[in-house]
């Protein structure tokens, strides 16, 4: 592989902490192959490290505390295939260190509170994914982990997710308008009543009308369908698998949604999934299946999150593909 590619392809994976990033971008890298990918966290260009952020008053997630301007003109200069020293936000110590060198790869992930914030930035991007969890499933989880793991308190819980709230509401949501795709992780309506947010429903929106994006469907494209997949190809306990697919509109714009409730029961059974859903992108039968069944530990993957981040990688994917064989063949025709 030559150091600089002939095109780089940006990819923007935004939502909040704790929302499922990281077992996006280890997804990613089973299907681009970690040697073509560089991924940089956004949060490498905060502009208040810890303790100017506690002395203002400033949280992450405030637009004030990053470097929008150092953002874009870095990651600008990535995509036209050039060198930057990128700076580090230290997590350990709270502290800014010193910059590192980062090449261009073939596929560049910015992921993190703001990759779809700033119009600049924005406009780079060939393919964005928002990471969408309901505050019901997001208190639930944020409970159970900080009190099982860290000892914390229930008020305490509560007190750290309002005070993000605010900065949340007004500066990293608004983000998913903009996003191709949204994975969107809400509370089960199998079950009543039900608080541990164990089992889950969990929608892929697909935007319509992008330029080489063709959104997955159920059966039959633009129909609205509701479907029990369970009996004797799909194993399904307690409360069962429901499946949703139909046309909506969101933030204005015209969206395919395709929606799993429910828990899968076998994952090597999925293949009589993939067979029912249309523009997957797989370039062999039950691609997805396997892709699924490399990582059954990963957090989600015995629910639609699993599956939806294995589509969006597909769709990445593709749209990866296509652009670079657009670029190889508009060398071939200047030749």
């Amino acid at each position: 592989m030559s150091s600089t590619p002939d095109r780089v392809v940006l990819i923007g994976v935004a939502g909040d902490s704790g929302c499922g990033k990281s077992t996006f971008l280890r997804r990613l890298a089973d299907l681009f192959g970690e040697e073509s990918m560089t991924v940089i966290c956004l949060d490498d260009y905060h502009s208040l490290d810890r303790k100017q952020r506690k002395e203002t008053g400033i949280t992450a997630l405030n637009p004030k505390a990053n470097n929008f301007d150092l953002m874009y003109e870095q990651i600008k200069a990535l995509k036209e295939g050039k060198e930057i020293m990128k700076p580090i936000y230290n997590h350990e110590t709270g502290f800014i260190d010193p910059p590192e060198l980062i090449k261009p790869a073939p596929i560049i992930v910015i992921e993190g509170l703001h990759p779809m914030h700033d119009e600049r930035v924005r406009s780079l991007l060939d393919f964005s994914v928002y990471l969408d969890i309901d505050d019901e499933v997001k208190i639930a989880w944020k409970i159970q982990r900080d009190m099982a793991e860290r000892g914390h308190t229930y008020e305490d819980v509560l007190a750290a997710i309002n005070s993000r709230r605010p900065d949340f509401d007004a500066y990293i949501d608004p983000q998913k308008q903009h996003a191709d795709v949204v994975i969107q992780i809400l509370p089960t309506k199998l079950i009543k009543n039900d608080t541990e947010r164990k089992v889950l429903r969990v929608r892929l929106i697909q935007k319509d009308g992008i330029e080489g994006f063709d959104p997955v469907y159920l059966f039959d494209e633009g129909s609205t369908i509701d479907w029990i997949p369970c009996g004797r190809k799909l194993t399904c306990s307690y409360p069962g698998i429901r499946m949703f697919y139909g046309p909506d509109t969101y933030y204005n714009n015209s969206v395919s949604v395709l929606e799993v409730d429910g828990r899968f029961d076998r994952l090597e059974e999925m293949i009589y999934l993939e067979t029912h859903l249309s523009n997957t992108d797989t370039k062999f039968h039950g691609e997805m299946t396997s892709l699924l069944l490399k990582h059954k530990d990963y957090p989600g993957s015995d629910n639609g999150s699993g599956l939806f981040q294995v589509l969006v990688g597909l769709k990445m994917r593709a749209t990866y593909e296509r652009l670079v064989g657009a670029e190889a063949k508009m060398v071939v025709a200047k030749v």
